[in-house]
């Protein structure tokens, strides 16, 4: 079996820096006070709820809770779905009650959080369900939204993707530039070995004689960069037929592909028999999830 990509928080289980990123956006948003929030008298109590106009996959309620605890411990949120849940179109999400303030200086916050995670999360299941039954395993990329990188990555896996690396510190990833920085292909292999022990090395390849000489050379994992469905079948076959003595323990070399992946051709990659197909697309080409905060007042 070929070794996986890292997970760095494994299950569903939210990151540890979510408290930093929920202060980050409320100091942003709220800066010296909410001016418009005064308009509503200091203890005037609201009702509400938070709903979904359009079909989902649900992710960010970590967040959308440590938004509201931060403002006001006393607000009450209940919810109907967790996370990794589909939801339906008009669907309630979570209802809530507390003092009107806080709840009006939180909801845009809150939301924008729920709205780009539902997103990530939605994307990652659409291409989840796209490989479905071809043994590859969708994985994401570092192409994130800056400062949310844990976030969005935790929202791909309540989608059904998995992660990739989460920083340049967890995995090697050796692209051209270090190749062409170390004289060869294979010398960039080796010193990732020495130079990053215990950790797992990639390198990428841009044609089938890269590639051979890659797998001689005993990555962990091989990716290969924009190959057509036809160098990709011919590189499984070759991953395959070699004996691979150099990779770590002799076990087989898992292959990525890479480059032009979208939702029309996941599937054809995927087919071709690599273990892992990574795309961008799951963390920077989303569209907010349309969610809307009713409030009941009296």
């Amino acid at each position: 079996m070929a070794s996986a990509p890292q997970a760095p928080t494994p299950g569903l289980a939210p990151p540890a820096d979510l408290p930093d990123q929920v202060a980050a956006a409320l100091r942003e948003d709220i800066g010296s006070g909410d001016v418009t929030a005064r308009l509503v008298p200091e203890d005037q109590r609201v009702r509400g709820r938070v709903v979904t106009r359009e079909d989902a996959v649900l992710c960010g309620r970590p967040w959308a809770e440590e938004t509201f605890r931060r403002l006001d411990p006393g607000i009450r949120l209940t919810w109907k779905a967790t996370d990794g849940d589909r939801i339906a179109a008009g669907a309630v999400i979570f209802e809530i009650e507390g003092r009107a303030r806080p709840i009006l200086t939180g909801e845009r916050t809150a939301l924008n959080f729920l709205q780009l995670l539902c997103a990530t999360a939605t994307q990652a299941s659409r291409f989840a369900a796209a490989v479905a039954g071809t043994g590859c395993t969708v994985i994401d990329t570092r192409k994130t939204i800056p400062g949310l990188r844990t976030a969005q990555k935790y929202a791909v896996r309540c989608g059904g993707g998995r992660n990739h690396r989460m920083g340049l510190y967890d995995q090697v990833l050796i692209k051209e530039n270090h190749i062409a920085a170390a004289g060869s292909l294979t010398a960039a292999i080796a010193a990732a070995r020495r130079a990053a022990q215990g950790v797992a090395v990639e390198v990428e390849v841009e044609s089938l004689e890269e590639l051979e000489e890659a797998l001689g050379a005993g990555p962990d994992i091989v990716l290969l960069d924009d190959f057509s469905l036809e160098d990709l079948a011919a590189a499984v076959s070759l991953n395959r037929s070699r004996s691979n003595a150099a990779a770590p323990g002799g076990r087989r070399v898992a292959l990525e592909a890479s480059g032009s992946v979208s939702l029309e051709t996941v599937r054809a990659i995927a087919a071709t028999g690599v273990d892992f197909v990574s795309s961008g697309s799951l963390t920077k080409n989303v569209r907010a999830v349309d969610l809307s905060m009713r409030l009941d007042f009296g």
